[in-house]
């Protein structure tokens, strides 16, 4: 499967090609409560209605009718499922989903680690300044 940084599959000729992160915009523009809100959009697109879930199936199914992925093979599905399912049940629960989405962004990861240590530092009064 192709690397969280490519968009398409890697070949010979293009062994990673290049891919665009436009989480970090849609934060910006958004804000925090408007991402989730679309992400949570995005996951009932992807999910099984009947399950509340994103299963193997439905995956397969609307990554070709909602994403236009219809390439991808079922190990490539399997592992995107793989890749965040935490409680390790087969499927995506909405918070897993969430969680995979931050995780597939760099830049997103990044900032939220920024925001974590700041918050530690200001909880248990680390001078910055200070550190070596």
């Amino acid at each position: 499967m192709a690397s969280p940084k490519s968009s398409t599959r890697p070949t010979q000729q293009n062994p990673e090609p290049y891919f665009h992160d436009f989480f970090p915009a849609m934060a910006g523009n958004l804000g925090g409560e408007g991402l989730i809100d679309e992400l949570c959009k995005g996951f009932e697109l992807l999910m099984d209605g009947e399950r509340g879930v994103i299963t193997f199936e439905s995956l397969r199914r609307n990554a070709s009718a909602v994403l236009g992925l219809g390439d991808l093979t079922d190990d490539d599905v399997r592992c995107m499922i793989n890749e965040g399912d935490f409680d390790r049940d087969g499927a995506l629960n909405q918070m897993e989903f969430c969680v995979l989405m931050f995780r597939l962004s760099p830049e997103l990861m990044e900032a939220s680690r920024c925001v974590v240590t700041e918050a530690i530092e200001e909880e248990f009064g680390v001078d910055r300044t200070h550190r070596h």
